[in-house]
């Protein structure tokens, strides 16, 4: 593939530009012990990446007690992890941006290439505003409007078409399986950083955030072939 068809970036957020897995656990570990639930290393890493929801839903359903709430229940659960999450980010600050982060976000937006975030997070506003870095950003995409969550396309086609781009003219970035499998739906470049599962199967891999500069991506064997 020619590098030179790439207009835009898509980033994810938690993993990506920041790291707020850490409050999201604490958040659904603090619901698991109201609902007198184990929280587990398999709710952790599975809870990466989707909605809300979908977290609560793959909770539940680890504890066998899925079908011991309506719906109504599950969406008040979903607000009260969420109440305690928004507390917890308010501890952010430009300090917690992961390492090479601002550097490469302020090479992209020299260089003239449009910045979409692709965040399941409701919250990714005010992340962003915590961190300093909403604007290096032409668009953020709402997850609410989706039809689906990750790993369906969805967030990224329409980041790509927020950004008025083809989706071939997008590369994606992510720390999560069922983030690349949404790029990858979506048949954009899917780059995956801070997690050795995405080695074999994203486009592109970073060990680290500090790694990713426009040199190293165009210069990748991906974009050689």
């Amino acid at each position: 593939m020619d590098f030179k068809k790439i207009k835009g970036f898509a980033f994810d957020l938690d993993g990506v530009l920041t790291d707020t897995a850490k409050f999201h656990a604490q958040a659904w570990q603090e619901l698991c012990e109201k609902l007198g639930i184990q929280w587990t290393e398999t709710m952790a890493s599975g809870t990466k990446g989707i909605s809300r929801m979908d977290s609560l839903n793959l909770i539940l359903g680890e504890a066998n007690r899925q079908n011991d709430f309506t719906i109504a229940e599950k969406q008040q659960m979903a607000q009260n992890k969420n109440e305690y999450y928004k507390a917890l980010i308010q501890k952010l600050t430009p300090n917690d941006v992961l390492p090479g982060i601002a550097d490469f976000l302020a090479e992209l937006k020299q260089a003239g290439y449009r910045i979409a975030l692709a965040s399941a997070s409701h919250n990714a506003p005010v992340i962003l505003e915590r961190l300093e870095l909403t604007s290096f950003f032409d668009t953020i995409v709402n997850p609410a409007h989706l039809k689906q969550g990750k790993p369906a396309p969805d967030i990224y086609l329409v980041a790509a078409e927020q950004m008025n781009l083809a989706p071939e003219e997008v590369i994606g970035v992510e720390d999560a399986l069922s983030g690349v499998e949404a790029i990858h739906s979506a048949h954009e470049v899917a780059i995956g950083v801070n997690n050795d599962e995405l080695k074999t199967i994203a486009d592109l891999y970073f060990a680290t955030t500090a790694d990713l500069s426009l040199a190293h991506i165009e210069q990748a064997s991906y974009f050689a072939k």
